[in-house]
């Protein structure tokens, strides 16, 4: 992406956007752009932090592989979404694989560039805490999903969460049209991918949304979330 393309692109994060203007114009001179191809895996589970990431183009997906092998979706990430900040916080190794899911592009703040800027300009430090705690709000709203949800429950939340963002980085209204396949919501749910087409098949005829290739779309959001709440 050129660099005259870059600052208006990213401002369209609202959590970004807050950023104080003097702050911005450093961030994006201090980042440096990577590309990925198809496949191609920008960080592994227990890898030592890079940096931190803002997702410029292409999609990434997010997962853990299980002790049987099987890799389990937590979600995808779509252009606009910063995302790796934990580790450089606690300084610990990555939590979760990440690979590109299309070919994609990715600005990378390195980390002793962002740790520098932190120093520099400790007044920031709450916008990153908002950051953080947005993160850890996605995270309690998965733990909801496991611990009392039915599964039909558990996929209407899931869909609710991949339309507003997982990271809830406030990129605005829910998207009511999702790029998903039945078999990546099946493994996201670990469950089996004719389960999650005859639960996909009943919130249809009630409504709630309609069923395309590869693509959901959202009908009555207030009614999904009636099916999330415990």
């Amino acid at each position: 992406m050129d660099t005259t393309q870059l600052k208006p692109f990213l401002s369209q994060n609202a959590w970004f956007k807050q950023l104080p203007d003097h702050i911005i114009e450093k961030l994006v001179l201090l980042c440096r752009q990577k590309h990925l191809v198809k496949g191609q895996l920008l960080f592994a589970k227990n890898d030592s932090p890079e940096g931190l990431y803002c997702l410029l183009s292409g999609r990434m997906r997010v997962s853990n592989v299980n002790h049987e092998g099987k890799e389990m979706v937590l979600t995808w990430l779509e252009p606009g979404t910063w995302f790796g900040e934990i580790s450089l916080f606690d300084g610990l190794p990555r939590t979760h694989d990440s690979h590109a899911e299309s070919d994609a592009c990715v600005l990378l703040l390195p980390i002793a560039a962002f740790h520098e800027l932190l120093a520099t300009h400790p007044e920031i430090y709450p916008h990153f805490m908002k950051l953080l705690c947005q993160r850890v709000r996605a995270t309690f709203s998965l733990i909801d999903e496991t611990g009392g949800l039915s599964l039909k429950g558990q996929l209407a939340r899931r869909l609710l969460l991949l339309s507003s963002g997982l990271d809830q980085q406030g990129k605005g209204p829910v998207n009511k049209s999702i790029s998903v396949s039945q078999e990546s919501l099946a493994h996201m749910l670990n469950s089996s991918r004719q389960t999650v087409n005859k639960l996909l098949q009943e919130l249809q005829k009630e409504q709630l949304l309609k069923v395309n290739y590869g693509k959901i779309s959202l009908l009555d959001v207030d009614r999904l979330t009636a099916l999330t709440q415990l």
